[in-house]
């Protein structure tokens, strides 16, 4: 059995991976930590866990210690010295943070306004997107786990900029979060009186999620991409929809694209690309590590929009990095994953 730890595991994505953690047959929680309330049960805390484990928040050392899989659920910042003590005690390490996930450290000290502690590690790390890096993912300790939004436009625009159908420039990405997007800590913005019966972008042209954006789709398509990303956050608790604005180059068969689409994503299970005609929407992912797929064409004809579904909490967080752990410990990548969404 696989001994499986979680840092920072009273915030919203390390409780989500607590919940599905606990249903997965092949790993055994074996510690978690938390500063805010170290030597507390976690059942203490969340009280749907009361009766499903007797963990007690522990400091971040025993959890290296007592684990052979670590993921650590943290701010930004706080993630390198963390994984430089995992690699060098042999242990995987999947940051489910942004300390990671850019390789260009100029970019990351003009968004995150801090320098890489570990510049040896950034070279060892692998973007943990397993549709995009799977074989990459099998040989590595060290994953930075994909941002949620990221998730969201990588995986709509993927097989149409590795197969250089639209134009690399231009690309608008209209993205619309839940709340627990912000994480547990309280922002005005967040609180309810502000969030509820209300519906705004925020960051507007100044989204951290920008650069990983860009620098992944540039990977896809082998050239430099921009795109314009402007997220928004809904009086809804999870989910992510993706609305990608995309020009093709040449003329456009949505009939050839959506066949497309689905070879592509054959074999990749949690991607699903939905009837011509239909809309991809949140509902319909919501507690499932599912990425929902829909595509369309303007008018004009001289338009893609491709729309992407997911939950934020799963795919777009927990989900994703267990599916990263699945992957490297040579697991079924759906092991403990395999749930869909609640009708209602």
């Amino acid at each position: 059995m696989i001994k499986v730890g979680i840092i920072g595991a009273t915030g919203y994505v390390g409780a989500e991976l607590m919940r599905i953690l606990l249903n997965h047959k092949k790993i055994e929680i074996s510690a978690i930590s938390s500063v805010s309330f170290e030597g507390q049960e976690f059942e203490s805390i969340y009280k749907n866990f009361f009766n499903h484990t007797s963990l007690v928040c522990s400091s971040m050392d025993e959890v290296i210690a007592k684990a052979d899989v670590i993921f650590t659920a943290l701010p930004h910042g706080l993630s390198e010295d963390i994984a430089a003590n995992c690699i060098d005690s042999n242990k995987i390490c999947i940051d489910l943070g942004a300390d990671f996930r850019l390789s260009n450290e100029e970019d990351y000290k003009f968004w995150y306004e801090r320098s890489f502690s570990h510049p040896e590690l950034h070279k060892k790390s692998v973007y943990g997107l397993p549709e995009l890096n799977k074989e990459k993912i099998k040989d590595s300790k060290l994953i930075a786990n994909p941002g949620c939004y990221p998730t969201s436009i990588e995986l709509g625009l993927m097989p149409l900029l590795l197969n250089s159908l639209i134009e690399t420039k231009g690309i608008i990405c209209d993205s619309k979060s839940g709340a627990t997007g912000a994480g547990r800590g309280l922002t005005i913005s967040s609180h309810f009186p502000e969030l509820n019966e209300n519906f705004a972008p925020y960051k507007v042209g100044a989204h951290r999620h920008t650069p990983e954006i860009e620098e992944t789709l540039g990977v896809m398509a082998n050239e430099k991409v921009s795109v314009t990303f402007t997220p928004h956050l809904l009086p809804i608790n999870r989910g992510i929809i993706s609305t990608i604005y995309c020009t093709p180059k040449g003329n456009v068969n949505l009939e050839e694209i959506h066949k497309l689409y689905e070879s592509f994503f054959l074999d990749k299970p949690f991607v699903n690309i939905l009837p011509l005609g239909e809309i991809a929407c949140t509902k319909n992912v919501r507690f499932s590590n599912y990425c929902n797929i829909s595509l369309h064409l303007n008018h004009r004809k001289d338009q893609l929009i491709v729309v992407s579904a997911i939950d934020n909490m799963v795919k777009g967080a927990a989900g994703q990095a267990i599916q990263n752990m699945n992957i490297i410990l040579g697991f079924d990548e759906t092991e403990g994953l395999n749930f869909i969404s609640p009708a209602f």
